[in-house]
């Protein structure tokens, strides 16, 4: 008798054990949703910074996922709060900065899967899918709220608008030309 109650009482523990496990959050896969690209610049940035995530606070990093159709682009922009890691995690693109005056040197590359660049604070850079497919990467930046101005959006799309006579001097080109520019943004 004091032989199955032993037995049973065994068997009560692991059962109970058992019950009270939590599984683990580690996934065996995990099928990523990547982001709508149909849109006129054939990319997606999905950002996670201190605005989604309000844990970041304090902690000076953010991250953003860039999903690109091919031959998707993230125009010209900077970050004026922080320098930016790329690493392309899925297809191929061409990556690149241009330092600051007098030089305004372009520094590029063609990037594979698994290439990483880096992108110094403020300084205007790209990115552009260069492959046949779909691409995407995962970018760090140093900053909970490291921010973006798009070059195009912010000369040709400010309100006010810059006046364009200003503009087509600056870039040397029609008045027209300006007012076709500023149509678009």
């Amino acid at each position: 008798m004091a032989k199955n109650i032993l037995v049973l009482s065994l068997l009560v523990i692991t059962c109970a054990l058992v019950a009270a496990f939590e599984p683990s959050p580690l996934q065996d896969f995990c099928v990523a949703d990547p982001s709508n690209t149909s849109n006129p610049l054939g990319s997606r940035v999905t950002p996670v910074t201190v605005a989604q995530i309000p844990g970041l606070n304090t902690l000076g990093i953010a991250l953003a996922r860039i999903d690109y159709a091919p031959w998707g682009v993230v125009p010209p922009h900077v970050h004026p709060r922080a320098t930016e890691i790329l690493t392309v995690i899925e297809g191929s693109l061409e990556v690149g900065f241009v330092t600051s005056n007098p030089d305004n040197r372009l520094i590029s590359k063609v990037l594979q899967k698994g290439d990483v660049f880096v992108f110094p604070v403020g300084l205007i850079h790209f990115q552009r899918n260069v492959g046949h497919g779909n691409a995407f990467s995962i970018s760090g930046l140093s900053s909970q709220n490291p921010g973006v101005i798009t070059i195009a959006n912010a000369v040709f799309g400010s309100n006010p608008a810059i006046a364009d006579d200003l503009l087509a001097k600056a870039f040397q080109v029609d008045k027209s030309v300006v007012d076709q520019l500023q149509a678009k943004f």
